[in-house]
C-alpha cells in the first residue's frame, strides 16, 4: 500500500495511522488481527510473558480488540486497550460487550506516548504491530517503563527493518500505513527498551509470520479490488503498484532485510 503524501510531521502520522487502520478497508485486506502471526503469534507473546489469571494487562494500539479479547478469554486477565481510532474503540468496546467480556476488558481512544494510566499501575503491557508506527519511540518506551510495576513485564511483535538495505520500492511507500519506514532493527528495539531502563529479556526473529501475511494480502487483493476499491484508493492503495511492492518485500525478507520479531522486557524492582 501506499499513500498520496508522506506524513511529515508526528501529528500527521498520527492522524494517518489512526484514520488507515479504523478503516473497514484494512480491516478486509489483512483480516481480524492486523498484524503477521495473527492469534498463533498473540498466543506465543502470552506464554513468553507467563500471563497469570486476574493480572492487569494494557494493549497499547489495540485496534479493533482481537488481542485484548484472545489475552482475556484464554488467558483471564483483565485487559484496557488503548488506540488512537475513534472507530477502533467503538467496535473493540462493542465486540466485547457483545462477547459478554465487558467485566474484563475496556477500550480508551489514547496516544501511546501519553498513556491515560496511573504509573505502577499495570503487570503487563503488550504492543503488537504498532511500535513502529509511534513517531516518538524513546517516549513511548518511557511511558511502557512508567506504567509498569516493578516486575512488570513487557511484550511487543513488530516489523524489523534493515534502513539501509531498504530496495527503493518498499522506502518509498506512505511509511506509517506499510510500517516500514520508521520500523527498526530487532536490536534497535532492544536498545530503545533498555534506554526506557527496561531489560530485555527474550527476542525472537519470526520472519515466516511477515511472509504468510505478504502472502495473504496478495490473495486479498482481487476481493479487495471488486468490492471496496473507491474506499481502497482513498486510503492510498495502488493497485497498480502493489504487486511491485509485494514482490519487493517478499524478496526483502528472504533477503533479512524487512522481518518480524517478538520481544519481551521486565522492569526491574
Amino acid at each position: 500500500m501506499s499513500v498520496p503524501i508522506q506524513p511529515h510531521t508526528a501529528a500527521e502520522a498520527k492522524a494517518c495511522c489512526a484514520a488507515t487502520y479504523g478503516s473497514d478497508v484494512v480491516a478486509l485486506l489483512l483480516g481480524g488481527s492486523y498484524h503477521p502471526g495473527g492469534p498463533a503469534l498473540t498466543r506465543r507473546l502470552a506464554d513468553r510473558l507467563d500471563l497469570r489469571a486476574g493480572e492487569i494487562v494494557l494493549d497499547v494500539a489495540s485496534g479493533r480488540g482481537t488481542t485484548a479479547r484472545a489475552l482475556a478469554t484464554e488467558y483471564a486477565v483483565d485487559v484496557t486497550g488503548v488506540d488512537l481510532s475513534d472507530a477502533n474503540v467503538a467496535l473493540a468496546t462493542d465486540t466485547a460487550q457483545t462477547a459478554g467480556l465487558a467485566d474484563r476488558i475496556r477500550f480508551r481512544v489514547a496516544d501511546a506516548e501519553r498513556l491515560p494510566v496511573d504509573a505502577q499501575s499495570i503487570d503487563v503491557v503488550v504492543c503488537e504491530c504498532a511500535f513502529c508506527t509511534f513517531p516518538d519511540k524513546p517516549a513511548a518506551a518511557a511511558e511502557f517503563a512508567r506504567v509498569l510495576r516493578p516486575g512488570g513485564r513487557l511484550g511487543i511483535t513488530d516489523v524489523t527493518v534493515n534502513a539501509e538495505r531498504l530496495p527503493p520500492k518498499l522506502a518509498g511507500l506512505g511509511a506509517w500505513i506499510a510500517c516500514v519506514a520508521d520500523a527498526r532493527p530487532l536490536d534497535g528495539y532492544a536498545a530503545l527498551l533498555r534506554g526506557a531502563g527496561l531489560t530485555v529479556t527474550y527476542t525472537e526473529r519470526c520472519d515466516d509470520a511477515m511472509v504468510a501475511m505478504i502472502d495473504q494480502i496478495e490473495a486479498r487483493l482481487a476481493l479487495v479490488r471488486m468490492a471496496a476499491r473507491a474506499q481502497a484508493e482513498a486510503v492510498g492503495m495502488d493497485f497498480d503498484r502493489a504487486p511491485a511492492v509485494l514482490a519487493a518485500a517478499r524478496a526483502a525478507v528472504a533477503d533479512h532485510v524487512l522481518g518480524y520479531a517478538l520481544l519481551t522486557a521486565v522492569k526491574p524492582h
